[in-house]
C-alpha cells in the first residue's frame, strides 16, 4: 500500500506515518511514547472498543477528531480500518547506525540475542506478519537490507497489530557487513537453506543467535548464505515446497524459545 494523500486540513501530519485499524492504533498510543498526534474515528461507530481507545488515547494527550467513513476510506484506500486511523511519527524503520545502541541494550539486559534477519521479503503482509511473531516470541529486534525489500508501509503497521511499535525494526546498507558486525558480539548467524543438512529441530538454538530467513521466492542469497556460521532446514512431509517466511519465521523463533526454556 502507498501512503495516500493527507487532506489538505492536515498539513502538519506530512511527515508522519497512517496507522490503521483499532489494534494497531491501540498499541501505538501505548508504546510509542507521545508520538501519536491525531486519532480519527469513524462518527457512526459507538462501541466499548472504540470508547476504551479514545479513553486511552485522550490521557496520553493525542487529538481525537470525528469524521465520516468516507473520509477513512479515501485516506486508507479502502483497506480495512475498522473505523479508526492515527497519525503517528514513532512507527518508522530505525538507521542502521542505531544498531550499535539496539546491541548494547541487549547485553546490557543480560538476554541472550534473538535477532530477526530477512534478507529481501518484499511482501509488506510477510513483513506484517514477521513483526508480529517476533513480538510473541520475544525478539528483540528484525533487521532488514534497505534495498530491494518492504520497508515500514502503512500495510506492514496495519498487518503487524502493533507490533510495528515494540520491535525495532532496522534497515541496513550492507547486509554481509552488518552479519560479521553482528559476529564481532558473539552472535552466531543460522540460515535457513532448503538443502541443508541439519533440521531445524535438530540445530543447537541456545547460543546467541540471528535467524536469517531469504526472499519469499528464492529464499537466501548467495553472498548472505555463505557469512551464516550454521545452515539448518526445516522438514516438509507433505507436498509443498517451503513455507511462507511468515510461518517459516514463526516456527524458527518458536523452536528458538522451547529450546531455551523460556516457555
Amino acid at each position: 500500500m502507498t501512503v495516500p494523500k493527507k487532506p489538505n486540513d492536515s498539513a502538519h501530519l506530512t511527515d508522519a506515518m497512517l496507522v490503521i485499524g483499532i489494534n494497531a492504533v491501540r498499541t501505538a498510543v501505548r508504546f510509542e511514547h507521545g508520538n501519536v498526534r491525531e486519532l480519527w474515528f469513524d462518527q457512526q461507530r459507538h462501541d466499548r472498543r472504540l470508547n476504551e481507545l479514545i479513553q486511552l488515547a485522550t490521557q496520553a494527550g493525542v487529538l481525537i477528531k470525528a469524521v465520516e467513513r468516507a473520509v477513512l476510506d479515501q485516506l486508507t484506500q479502502r483497506a480495512n480500518h475498522q473505523g479508526v486511523i492515527a497519525w503517528s511519527s514513532g512507527a518508522s524503520a530505525r538507521h542502521e547506525h542505531e544498531l550499535t545502541a539496539q546491541l548494547d541494550q541487549i547485553e546490557r539486559t543480560n538476554q541472550t540475542a534473538l535477532l530477526l534477519i530477512l534478507d529481501g521479503v518484499t511482501d509488506p503482509h510477510n513483513l506484517g506478519a514477521c513483526l508480529r511473531v517476533a513480538d510473541g516470541a520475544g525478539a528483540q529486534l528484525i533487521i532488514t537490507p534497505k534495498d530491494n525489500a518492504v520497508g515500514l508501509t502503512p500495510a506492514v503497521v496495519k498487518v503487524a497489530s502493533g507490533a510495528a511499535s515494540t520491535v525495532p525494526l532496522i534497515q541496513v546498507t550492507n547486509l554481509a557487513r552488518t552479519i560479521e558486525q553482528l559476529k564481532t558480539r558473539g552472535i552466531w548467524i543460522a540460515g535457513l537453506a532448503a538443502e541443508a543438512p541439519v533440521s531445524l529441530f535438530n540445530a543447537d538454538l541456545r547460543l546467541p543467535l540471528a535467524l536469517v530467513l531469504g526472499n519469499e521466492e528464492r529464499g537466501l542469497r548467495r553472498l548472505t548464505r555463505s557469512h551464516c556460521d550454521l545452515l539448518f532446514n526445516l522438514p516438509m512431509r507433505g507436498q509443498i515446497e517451503s513455507l511462507n517466511v511468515a510461518v517459516t519465521a514463526g516456527i524458527c523463533l518458536y523452536e528458538t524459545v522451547r529450546q531455551r526454556g523460556l516457555f
